[in-house]
């Protein structure tokens, strides 16, 4: 356990935004949900790779220990590229760009990404088109299939489309196409983009969150008291998730 603190950054939080259906503003604190269930906030973006593979050990850890019926998962918005312009940039450029990478330095970096989803069970396919996107959307869309309780489901479709199926996440028509493969309305949730109330939702929780000082994602937030930023092993997950659920006792 003692690496496990080690790794863990303790955060307090005494209130967060909670909003109905797709506008309405209340601060109340977090602990007010009445749930017997261990809550897990998960802040990330749709084409954020380490957010992919995290889940992925996260949901074994959980498997595992059959943990199923006692954790609830949420998802809240964090946008890697907000100043992205829609039509998107050519992935490797930006990239090599942004952080000052060489051709040889990005594949080898991706390479090692490609074999740790491997082992994850996700896949990545990297390719010379590949684009950076505008997340925003996606982000609008995860809010409202949380109504349904089909956001982790939006969630993992969303990535696998991005990362496995040379899928552009933009682009509306793919949207459209992914909200249906999830047994969502598609032409219900597609009217929220458009809708000032749902958008302002979405940049208000991106907003909460930087303000409590999530710089770096995947952070996930185990009951509102402790949170874990990167991707961390199955090992780690599991007894963090033991450690969390003895305190529920």
């Amino acid at each position: 356990m003692k690496q496990i603190i080690k790794n863990i950054i303790m955060i307090t939080i005494m209130s967060i935004l909670s909003i109905n259906a797709y506008g309405e503003e209340t601060k109340t604190p977090l602990t007010a949900k009445a749930n017997d269930k261990l809550k897990i906030d998960i802040v990330s973006d749709v084409v954020c790779p380490w957010c992919a593979i995290g889940y992925k050990r996260l949901s074994q850890a959980i498997e595992e220990l059959k943990l199923e019926d006692k954790v609830e998962v949420s998802w809240h918005p964090f946008e890697l590229n907000p100043e992205m312009p829609r039509e998107g940039q050519n992935a490797d450029k930006y990239l090599m760009n942004k952080y000052g990478l060489s051709e040889e330095r990005l594949k080898q970096t991706r390479n090692n990404v490609t074999e740790l989803g491997k082992e994850a069970g996700f896949k990545f396919d990297y390719f010379k088109e590949m684009k950076k996107v505008n997340t925003f959307n996606a982000h609008i869309l995860l809010d409202y299939a949380k109504e349904f309780n089909k956001q982790t489901e939006l969630k993992v479709r969303l990535q696998n489309a991005y990362f496995g199926e040379r899928k552009d996440v933009s682009n509306r028509e793919v949207l459209f196409e992914e909200l249906q493969a999830v047994g969502l309305n598609a032409q219900e949730a597609m009217t929220r983009l458009d809708d000032p109330k749902a958008i302002k939702h979405v940049e208000d929780e991106e907003k909460f969150w930087r303000d409590q000082g999530v710089y770096a994602i995947p952070t996930i937030i185990f009951d509102n008291k402790i949170a874990q930023v990167g991707a961390d092993e199955v090992t780690t997950y599991k007894e963090i998730l033991t450690e969390m659920l003895k305190t529920k006792q």
